[in-house]
């Protein structure tokens, strides 16, 4: 009987993720069409989205979404093929996506994915990237909290990842000048010869505070910030009067088991600086409009994407998630779980 791979919590880390401790690899028979209930399909993962969220999705503390369990397959967002259905909205062979898992096959309720319904010029990896979760986590982080208008100047922290990297383009769309920050030469060309920013710094260059602020002279309106740490606090004493920070992450500090807060908070007191965390997750209901403006730039050539995928399959996700925290994306990071020309060979 074939058989497949999933991934499982095996115990919380307390600072880094630790391969071969922090999860476990279990073997399962592959189910059959037979076994599936009305409005159930069989779906086999191609890619696998990974994301910096996921490090807070291990501990067990209050958030906006329950933690991990240990045991239970590690939570992420996939895109598959339907493999067999009892279901009216999938037919065999119809590509989908959906918070699947970590896991080559899952028996999935219709209701839990999404058809994937790609713009011209669109590819399907696009459901995880600029037209999924990270497309929407900028869209809605710059221009509703961010606010983002003509003439502003714009700073993006993590500016070569996939949610920074939107951002910014966003950002020029609307008319704003825009620094990105990252953290090696390539992504600050990266960032200014392809995607089209107007300034880009490598935080990692040893005088980056004193180029910092040189190029913050006229001050910040709007801080994106995926990063926290040192560089928030460089940011706020950067910023203008009423300038918004936009709080959509800290990956610098999701490994760390005493995270450091901002130390120059007074600077919020001073500059009546608005600094809002969101999750896309409110934003539900706006998603058809946003994911309809997003493909209309992506059609336009305004919006550009870039995808870094680790391939050799499932149980590279672990190392890759480890990776991830050390920079070693450009765009948006995925872990090829299947080949699709291999899976849709076999249908």
């Amino acid at each position: 009987m074939p058989s497949y791979t999933s991934i499982h919590l095996a115990e919380r880390p307390t600072d880094q993720i630790l391969p071969g401790k922090t999860f476990t690899a279990k073997q399962h028979p592959v189910p059959s069409a037979s076994t599936l209930k009305d409005g159930e399909v069989l779906f086999q993962t191609l890619y696998l989205s990974l994301d910096p969220a996921m490090r807070g999705w291990l501990k067990d503390a209050r958030s906006y979404v329950p933690p991990v369990k240990i045991g239970e397959v590690m939570r992420g967002a996939a895109i598959g093929i339907v493999l067999a259905s009892k279901s009216q909205k999938f037919t065999v062979g119809t590509y989908a996506s959906g918070t699947v898992g970590w896991t080559e096959y899952a028996v999935v309720k219709d209701k839990l994915l999404r058809a994937l319904d790609l713009p011209e010029g669109a590819v399907p990896t696009d459901a995880l990237s600029v037209l999924g979760m990270t497309g929407l986590t900028a869209y809605f982080g710059i221009l509703d909290v961010g606010q983002v208008k003509k003439g502003d100047f714009v700073v993006v922290s993590g500016a070569a990842g996939a949610t920074g990297s939107v951002v910014g383009q966003i950002a020029k769309i609307k008319g704003a000048t825009v620094l990105g920050l990252a953290g090696a030469d390539d992504k600050v060309k990266w960032l200014k010869e392809e995607l089209g920013f107007d300034y880009a710094l490598n935080y990692k260059d040893a005088d980056f505070a004193k180029k910092f602020r040189e190029a913050t002279k006229g001050l910040i309106d709007v801080y994106f910030d995926n990063v926290g740490g040192e560089i928030l606090d460089l940011a706020l004493a950067r910023a203008k009067p009423h300038a918004r920070f936009v709080m959509c992450g800290a990956i610098s500090q999701y490994n760390k088991s005493k995270p450091q807060g901002p130390k120059n908070y007074i600077m919020i007191i001073s500059m009546r600086i608005r600094m809002q965390g969101f999750i896309v997750f409110d934003y539900e209901k706006q998603y058809a409009e946003a994911r309809k403006e997003l493909a209309q730039w992506l059609s336009e050539g305004k919006l550009k994407r870039k995808e870094t995928i680790i391939k050799g399959g499932l149980t590279k996700a672990e190392q890759a998630l480890v990776d991830l925290y050390n920079g070693v994306n450009t765009g948006k990071l995925l872990v090829e779980v299947a080949k699709p020309d291999d899976v849709k060979a076999k249908l």
